[in-house]
């Protein structure tokens, strides 16, 4: 294939394992192609670059055979296009929270105008066979503005985040700009059918798009084929990180405060699309009702800190810090805490060894785009004793994990017995369960993910 360029808000050096996520997915393709990765440098200029607002610096470097390209922005540009219309508008109505977006706040022209700036610092960079993979959320619009400056590359587009249903994406004033943006692109990937079948009802529904078969629908004189590429994780490089002495030193650590306890595991962002005080109130159902686990199950909750100058999440910190003095005040013992709820980041090191020492993890969003931590507790799991994962169905990973104990979230009783299901699973159904699980991970990893959507990109002509 012709070298990739893969763009995305934020940037990170392709060589550095520990960065996780796109950087682990991007950087062998990166590699493999002497690749450029584009995006936003992390730097924010009171003014921008000559006083004119949105003409951010251009900074290039190299890491090995890739070049990082990328751009400044002002203070106001940041503000509106990432703080306001990104996770003020967008990231709000695809995790069906409409009365959480800020629709008022004028905050729009200035997403157009950084992926407008955008388009004009990469343009230049790009060469005739360049195949281009842009990134989520933040960057919708921006196949359309390099469209409209005459770059004919193969494009594609991967949404991280889910897709709503039509209704939901209706509210969005001005959605149909939105939904033309996407027909620039020639790939659409989505983490899952169900966001698939979302866009293919609104791009029929909404935009009059004609099916053209095998995933494709034509609109706006374009045609642009839409398909699930369920992201993974690089199962190998877990299992490895596992084995290391931070997660081995994690392991025994919690093993010999906890010999005791049975340990449940959420590791989430506080975000209020994780479900949070439902896993607690699920908990708490769990004590009330099943009272053998009482000094006997404990619930570890990580939940790293995320946007807390937004009144939501401000409201959500005070929401679980509430609810976890009052499982603690009302079940806890001298010698035993129900609930040990951290605010704080977790190192990404230490987490194989916490999830291998715990029997269950709750990964329990309301609604999510995948879901790793579901992912990575199956790779760090002992296969001849491995601990069970209660997910949410409403978790893009649910469509390829159906061996976990599936919940619905709303339904504090119903997860309840779920967990009970968990904690006193006989132990040859948990191998039987983790063998499949750890099977299908291995089959769609990160590796997996990122050959299969370029593979399909460059086998397409151009809309």
């Amino acid at each position: 294939m012709g070298r990739l360029v893969a763009v995305s808000n934020r940037v990170a050096d392709p060589r550095n394992m520990a960065a996780g996520g796109l950087a682990v997915a991007l950087g062998e393709a990166l590699r493999a192609t002497g690749g450029l990765w584009f995006g936003w440098s992390g730097k924010i200029v009171e003014t921008a670059q000559g006083g004119t607002p949105g003409e951010g610096e251009l900074h290039l470097q190299h890491a090995g055979n890739v070049a990082l390209a990328t751009v400044d922005l002002c203070r106001d540009d940041h503000d509106a296009y990432y703080l306001g219309y990104s996770n003020g508008v967008l990231w709000p109505v695809f995790h069906y929270r409409i009365d959480l977006a800020d629709f008022d706040s004028g905050h729009l022209n200035i997403y157009r105008r950084v992926n407008q700036l955008f388009a004009r610092k990469l343009a230049p960079l790009l060469k005739p066979d360049d195949v281009i993979w842009i990134h989520d959320y933040h960057l919708i619009p921006l196949a359309a503005e390099l469209r409209a400056m005459g770059c004919g590359q193969r494009m594609g587009f991967f949404l991280h985040i889910p897709l709503p249903p039509p209704p939901i994406l209706a509210a969005i004033p001005q959605h149909e700009w939105l939904m033309r943006a996407l027909f620039a692109y020639d790939l659409i990937g989505f983490q899952s059918q169900t966001d698939v079948e979302h866009f293919a009802r609104y791009a029929q529904n909404e935009a009059h798009a004609e099916p053209m078969g095998e995933h494709r629908y034509r609109a706006f004189h374009r045609t642009v084929r839409a398909q699930a590429f369920p992201i993974g994780i690089d199962v190998d490089e877990f299992v490895a990180l596992g084995k290391a002495d931070e997660a081995q030193e994690t392991y025994e650590m919690m093993m010999a405060q906890y010999h005791r306890r049975r340990l449940l595991l959420g590791v989430d962002r506080l975000d209020y699309s994780k479900g949070l005080p439902q896993r607690l109130k699920a908990f708490q159902t769990l004590l009330a009702e099943y009272p053998e686990n009482r000094s006997s199950a404990t619930l570890i909750q990580i939940a790293a800190p995320s946007r807390e100058s937004v009144d939501a999440y401000a409201d959500l910190r005070r929401e679980m810090e509430g609810l976890s003095g009052a499982i603690n005040g009302e079940y806890g013992e001298l010698d035993w805490m129900p609930v040990r709820y951290i605010h704080r980041t977790t190192s990404r090191k230490r987490l194989p060894g916490l999830c291998r020492a715990s029997r269950v993890a709750l990964v329990t969003p309301l609604r999510d785009g995948m879901n790793l931590v579901a992912k990575e507790f199956i790779a760090a799991q002992d296969p001849d004793d491995p601990g069970v994962l209660v997910l949410s169905r409403f978790a893009g990973a649910a469509e390829q994990l159906k061996e976990a104990l599936l919940v619905n979230p709303y339904d504090t009783n119903g997860t309840a017995q779920a967990i009970q299901q968990a904690l006193h699973m006989p132990l040859a159904e948990r191998q039987a369960r983790h063998r499949k699980l750890l099977e299908s991970i291995r089959a769609q990893d990160v590796h997996w993910w990122s050959r299969e959507f370029l593979r399909t990109l460059e086998g397409m002509e151009g809309g």
